[in-house]
């Protein structure tokens, strides 16, 4: 579906383009063709008044009481004496003309047409005269180019389909391969740490399974997002009433074991008995991201303050780290965006992140001063219960 809605847009992109392009060429066409009606115009209304001045050259005033002059459908036309006063006219409108000849004015086509003197009823001057009209040359104008579109629009949308095949086959191969790898991961990694647990409870501390144990669970976010990010478009996420004073806690003791690898010291102010109506498996992507970027992006022996706090329309709920701060806030969000390289990951879980809280109207606050270190604030607003 996306490899289609790609191609369409692409399609249609370039038949914009295209479209844009034949603007000058379809202008001088345009002024072209109009040119060309005008002058058969002329040739039309020269026609008419040939069969004017033949009609008054065969009217013979002793066999005939009174001349029947012609009329026409389409044109209109009259005698006029040297000054342009009607002898006789059927033109309705004022004449705006000096001299013989062939004018266009207003919309209409004029034919002034030179008499032999008082051989015709006194008159100096035959005049006819058409309304002119292009709807014919632009509605075959608009039908070429509608023509041309959507012949170009089809064209591209075949050849870039055709092109794309190679691709959308690997990318089928490559997001199969992705989803059984992510399956295939997911089981290790449960044994690894039940039986990091198992050991745990049976032994001493361990330092070197502590770190084990950290990786595991660093591993277990990335696998979580991974697997969101798949599932995400596919799934719809049911809301629920979370307890999430009681979320966070846990979630804090979750990634103790990741922070205490850099003797990081995650410092939880959490406000009690706080509810929210929201999905667990997206709040699980907001609030692990956010622990796991500020792991990560902390010096060694720093602290994180993870602060939950009631407001007047909700919750607050923050992530605040001493760490490197943040250079571009604005592109943070893009996916496989990593403002530094080293620090690993692949670029994907603040724009998880992101996608959640829009869709969930979360409002967020970034504080950050390069250097120094960042405050993300997300603000619930509602629905959301916070029993007292």
């Amino acid at each position: 579906m996306n490899d289609n809605r790609y191609a369409i847009k692409n399609a249609f992109l370039y038949t914009m383009l295209v479209a844009v392009l034949l603007l000058v060429p379809t202008y001088v066409y345009v002024t072209y063709m109009k040119y060309v009606y005008e002058i058969q115009y002329e040739m039309k209304l020269k026609r008419q008044s040939h069969l004017i001045l033949r009609a008054m050259e065969e009217f013979d005033p002793k066999e005939q009481a009174a001349f029947d002059y012609p009329r026409f459908r389409s044109f209109q036309s009259g005698l006029y004496d040297v000054h342009f006063n009607p002898v006789f006219t059927l033109i309705k409108t004022p004449l705006n003309v000096q001299q013989a000849g062939y004018r266009i004015e207003n919309g209409y086509a004029t034919l002034v047409v030179p008499l032999p003197e008082r051989r015709y009823f006194d008159a100096t001057y035959l005049v006819v005269r058409g309304e002119l009209s292009y709807v014919q040359i632009y509605q075959d104008v608009v039908m070429i180019l509608f023509s041309i579109t959507a012949l170009i629009f089809v064209l591209s949308l075949f050849f870039l389909d055709r092109f794309a095949l190679p691709f959308q086959r690997l990318n089928q191969r490559l997001d199969r391969f992705i989803k059984d790898s992510m399956h295939e991961i997911n089981t290790p990694l449960a044994i690894i740490n039940v039986n990091i647990d198992l050991y745990n409870r049976a032994n001493p501390q361990n330092k070197y399974l502590q770190r084990i144990k950290a990786a595991t669970k660093t591993l277990a976010t990335l696998y979580n997002d991974m697997d969101y990010l798949i599932k995400n478009e596919r799934l719809s996420f049911e809301y629920e009433t979370l307890d999430l004073s009681a979320y966070l806690k846990e979630r804090c003791d979750y990634f103790a074991e990741v922070a205490a690898l850099k003797n990081i010291t995650i410092v939880p102010h959490i406000e009690e008995g706080v509810s929210i109506l929201f999905n667990s498996t997206q709040l699980q992507r907001i609030i692990d991201n956010n622990l796991s970027n500020a792991i990560k992006y902390s010096h060694e022996e720093g602290r994180i303050e993870v602060i939950l706090e009631r407001a007047d329309e909700g919750c607050i709920m923050r992530f605040k780290d001493q760490g490197v701060g943040i250079e571009d806030v604005e592109r943070i969000f893009e996916r496989y965006y990593r403002e530094n390289k080293d620090k690993g990951g692949f670029g994907i879980g603040l724009n998880i992140v992101k996608s959640i809280i829009d869709k969930a109207g979360i409002e967020l606050d970034i504080d950050s001063v390069y250097g120094q270190g960042s405050t993300f604030s997300y603000h619930f607003n509602a629905p959301i219960f916070l029993p007292r």
